[in-house]
């Protein structure tokens, strides 16, 4: 190509994007689509096995005019790829992108959305490489593409350009407000995202809506097709067990939490339960000679049992030989790495699950090592490699874990069944996917702010509790497992539980610390907690799943208003009433913001004013949690487990003075349930409240036993 000809392609294009008619690009409800040249066969929207929700999306706010000027964004092909310029307002701040560790707001910043199975730095690196970003000004961007993306998210100004400050933000004000650590970033003035696809010729753009951030992102989880509808026991409380556990091991801790009266719905089996597990086998072990029996055991205890596994496929496996055709040209672990974009791959993959181990009891699955570890650790495939579908091996490593999750998932859909599970990769349109992220990496602060990251991008994250320096980290990492989507134990590494001891070797050696009552008395009233917050957290998991709200976000997300929101990344909301503000091991008081509105303190009652900083002391076994006044709390009675017919019988509290009302559901717990809204008023000068069940009615789940008022003494 001469220089005049690519001098003619990069104009060009920029000039076919502009003379578009993009005054009705409208693809549903608040949704608008910009093409710009010739986008990749494969993307996020074009493999995507949900679609969008399409009557929810329509119940979200009206919206006539696209959140951006549709003609203020530009698109230009160049010899690295194809690039997107869209317009940034003074004052104006950005959210998302990924499952970030190291920070919330993104203003500022470069990210290159590149799966890494260790993302140490704040350099893009994530497991979960979303190409979504949101704005404070109410409306959110999906860059469809399967590429590593890079962003820059303002703070570069091309010479010669300027456009006049668009109205109705108060950059000057925004820019005070932050913290001066926020300075270098220019918060205040006008600016471009800036976004480069490597390799590509064009790409799709699809702008969402509010007219707020938190409606945006609600309208880009419906058009993934709506929020992840759980089953009950998927929200109770999970025990992975010690990786190297035979059967007999593996009953006999499972009697164990019922003797100790330790609350648990999900046992995780690690990778002994396999004969081969680097690469795969998906056959059970020798350790394991009559699983069936086990299994049926487990599930007399009322045990749901969930295996960990990885895609890559062993030679010992059934499945080897029919999926070599239909698998990639480089190997992982000596096994074959699955084409998930290939229909015949997902079928002889997903085949054997449903055959083998669905149909026989296994209520879910942990998708392990299905991001890149190229940068670290360096034994995934390379992004040279070449599959069936036609995806190299960058694409494959962006998409890999969602079609794992698609392969898998549509097993469970197949035959209606819900299912909860795990993966340590996503993608773009995630949120249907009932399976939640979690990482090898294990910084607490790393983990909470993974937490608050989550909800702008369509994904769920477990912050584990996988080790402990002492009783106090254990503690306080459980309580922000208690107040998260997945409340889980990872004890792979240790045959006893972590309560009994934290030391690795001694608690291999059956030596267990001299409080171990102590700290497993605590554990056990948190454990508890989980159980008694089941039908609010079920209750935030169906509005998920039917307007996109995520059950566990940011504050900046519900309060986009309040500037002094925008960088807290360690307190986050936990639907739509409690405000959770973690202690972390060393801590026994901490500052955290309260917004606007009157508050309550979870434990006793105090009732703070909002819009400024309290001072928060609380003992070992308390986690900083705030209710909004004026809620009304269901608490179910605590259990060992969600199928104890006592499990949903409820105590209500209503926290702050004045009438309170809260909202539950009822289903049948099939894959596409008719809900019942339950319905529970309280006003202030009756003694007790009211429950009234609308639309079709089902087993009666809840009933109220207790009316409870919360005053501070």
């Amino acid at each position: 190509m001469t220089r005049r000809e690519f001098g003619k392609l990069t104009t060009g294009i920029s000039a076919v994007a502009a003379a578009q008619d993009l005054t009705d690009r409208s693809v549903l409800p608040g949704v608008w689509r910009l093409r710009f040249g010739t986008p990749e066969s494969i993307t996020p929207v074009t493999t995507r096995f949900y679609q969008p929700a399409r009557d929810r999306i329509s119940s979200l706010p009206a919206v006539q005019q696209p959140p951006i000027a549709l003609n203020a964004i530009a698109g230009t092909a160049s010899a690295r790829g194809f690039e997107v310029r869209l317009p940034l307002q003074g004052g104006e701040a950005i959210y998302g992108l990924v499952l970030q560790f190291h920070s919330v707001l993104q203003r500022g910043l470069k990210k290159k959305l590149r799966v890494n199975a260790d993302p140490v730095a704040d350099i893009g690196d994530t497991h979960a490489p979303v190409p979504f970003y949101v704005s404070s000004s109410g409306y959110g961007v999906l860059i469809d593409s399967a590429r590593y993306v890079n962003i820059y998210c303002g703070n570069k100004v091309k010479k010669h350009t300027r456009r006049p400050r668009t109205s109705g933000i108060d950059a000057t004000r925004v820019a005070a407000e932050l913290p001066a650590s926020f300075s270098r970033y220019n918060v205040g003035e006008q600016s471009d995202v800036l976004v480069e696809i490597s390799r590509a010729q064009g790409v799709d753009i699809y702008l969402f809506a509010g007219p707020t951030m938190r409606q945006a992102v609600q309208r880009y989880n419906l058009f993934s097709g709506g929020g992840a509808l759980p089953p009950r026991w998927g929200l109770g409380f999970w025990y992975r067990c010690y990786g190297k556990f035979n059967q007999s091991e593996v009953l006999q801790l499972a009697s164990e939490l019922r003797q100790e009266q330790i609350p648990c719905d999900v046992l995780g089996l690690e990778p002994g339960w396999q004969s081969h597990s680097y690469s795969c086998s998906f056959a059970w072990s020798d350790d394991f000679p009559d699983a069936a029996t086990m299994l049926s055991r487990l599930k007399d205890a009322a045990y749901k049992v969930n295996l960990w596994e990885h895609a890559f496929t062993h030679p010992s496996s059934p499945i080897y030989k029919p999926l070599y055709e239909h698998s990639g040209n480089y190997e992982v672990w000596d096994g074959l790495v699955p084409d998930f974009l290939d229909l015949e791959a997902r079928n002889i993959f997903g085949g054997y699950h449903d055959r083998e181990l669905i149909s026989k009891g296994i209520a879910g699955f942990k998708l392990d090592e299905c991001d890149n570890s190229d940068y670290t650790g360096n034994w995934s495939f390379p992004e040279l490699s070449q599959f069936p579908s036609k995806a190299d091996g960058e694409q494959m490593h962006s998409l890999f874990g969602l079609h794992y999750q698609q392969t898998v998932q549509s097993v469970y859909v197949r035959h209606g069944l819900r299912t909860f599970g795990l993966v340590r990769s996503s993608h773009a349109l995630a949120a249907p996917f009932p399976y939640v992220l979690y990482s090898d990496l294990y910084g607490h602060r790393d983990f909470v702010r993974a937490l608050v990251n989550s909800g702008f991008s369509g994904l769920l994250w477990c912050p584990e509790v996988r080790d402990a320096i002492d009783k106090e980290d254990l503690v306080r990492r459980l309580q922000c497992v208690i107040f998260s989507p997945l409340a889980m134990v990872n004890a792979w590494y240790i045959r006893n539980p972590p309560w009994k001891q934290v030391e690795r070797d001694a608690n291999n050696a059956g030596k267990f610390s001299e409080d171990s009552r102590e700290v497993e008395g605590i554990c056990r009233k948190l454990i508890e907690l989980r159980m008694q917050l089941l039908p609010y957290i079920y209750a935030a998991f169906v509005r998920y799943h039917l307007e996109g709200l995520p059950p566990v976000r940011a504050l900046a997300l519900d309060y986009s208003d309040d500037v002094k929101t925008w960088t807290i990344d360690d307190q986050y909301m936990f639907g739509d009433d409690l405000l959770v503000a973690p202690l972390f091991a060393g801590q026994t008081q901490r500052q955290a913001y309260l917004p606007k509105g009157e508050w309550c303190d979870f434990w006793t009652g105090e009732l703070y004013t909002g819009s400024h900083m309290v001072s928060v002391t609380a003992p070992l076994d308390h986690i900083p949690v705030f209710v909004k006044a004026g809620t009304l709390l269901p608490l179910a009675q605590p259990t060992l487990h969600t199928d104890d017919p006592n499990a949903f019988v409820l105590t209500v509290r209503a926290y702050g003075s004045g009438d309170g009302n809260a909202t539950l559901f009822e289903d049948d717990g099939s894959m596409k349930p008719d809900f019942t809204r339950v319905s529970i008023r309280w006003e202030e000068n009756e003694p007790a409240g009211k429950l009234e069940r609308f639309g079709r009615i089902y087993a009666k789940t809840y009933t109220v036993r207790t009316w409870e008022r919360v005053r501070a003494s």
